[in-house]
């Protein structure tokens, strides 16, 4: 399976941090070595960077480790191909566009026998059934509102469709327009919230500290949501197989386990 990472602040931020550690999981630390991308919310614009070749051996992740980018929502992804070939069209974060509103997408999991209405506005470039999900979702939303909804009418909606989708199979994912981060947990997704008083985190996947008192204010307030936790010296909380969660303003404020089963197989069930 595939791994996310995410990241919501309070003020903008950079995640130079987090994507040391996780961009060494893309073929170093870990296996997932079939491409792998990262999108940051600038204002209404977005920087999208995707690459088919290993996070660990890619120059454009090079390019991320060494640019310090501030964003108040970032998504990034690294892949294990399950469905559609090494590609840089089947590599994640997926961008759309929506009421002039970019929206990124990203999926860690296998859904099966998924096959959604072809058509709408939205149509997949390549042959995930990641850009399958993302794009029946989009065609929902977009047939559904006339302008875009507020988050806690964006979470309604999209606890509708994972209701349906997550049926086939597993649905880790991602979703922002830059004002809020959604994620969904079949399987795993941990998140930690770091606020004052700032302490020294440690990387799971390197021998590397930062101590975040001396980077930060008093104010910042920062959420960055994983697979599995990056750090080994801190406190992660793990969201609950089935759980939906809405992050604004650096920290959950919503967080709902939603009805409904999920697929055989997804939060280590028997298949």
């Amino acid at each position: 399976m595939c791994q996310l990472l995410g990241m919501n602040c309070n003020t903008p931020t950079d995640i130079l941090f987090s994507f040391e550690g996780f961009h060494r999981r893309g073929g170093l630390t870990d296996h997932h070595a079939d491409g792998w991308g990262i999108a940051f919310f600038e204002d209404k614009g977005v920087r999208l960077y995707i690459d088919d070749k290993p996070s660990v051996a890619s120059p454009v992740a090079d390019l991320v480790r060494r640019y310090p980018i501030k964003s108040e929502n970032v998504i990034a992804h690294i892949r294990k191909a399950t469905q559609g070939e090494v590609r840089l069209a089947n590599c994640h974060p997926f961008m759309r566009e929506a009421w002039g509103q970019y929206w990124i997408f990203a999926h860690n999991g296998d859904l099966k026998a998924f096959t959604p209405p072809v058509g709408g506005r939205y149509t997949p470039v390549g042959n995930t059934d990641s850009e399958r999900a993302y794009c029946h979702l989009m065609n929902h939303l977009r047939s559904r509102f006339a302008s875009a909804p507020g988050p806690e009418v964006l979470f309604d909606a999209v606890a509708e469709l994972v209701a349906e989708i997550r049926q086939h199979g597993v649905f880790n994912f991602m979703l922002s327009n830059g004002d809020c981060l959604l994620t969904h947990c079949s399987t795993h997704l941990h998140y930690i919230i770091r606020q004052a008083p700032f302490k020294a985190a440690h990387l799971v996947d390197d021998d590397v500290t930062v101590d975040f008192a001396t980077v930060t204010t008093p104010r910042d307030r920062v959420a960055v949501i994983a697979t599995q936790p990056l750090t080994d010296n801190e406190v992660w909380t793990a969201l609950h197989p089935g759980e939906m969660a809405l992050f604004m303003g650096g920290e959950p404020v919503r967080r709902e386990r939603l009805p409904g089963p999920l697929a055989p197989g997804a939060c280590g069930c028997p298949a």
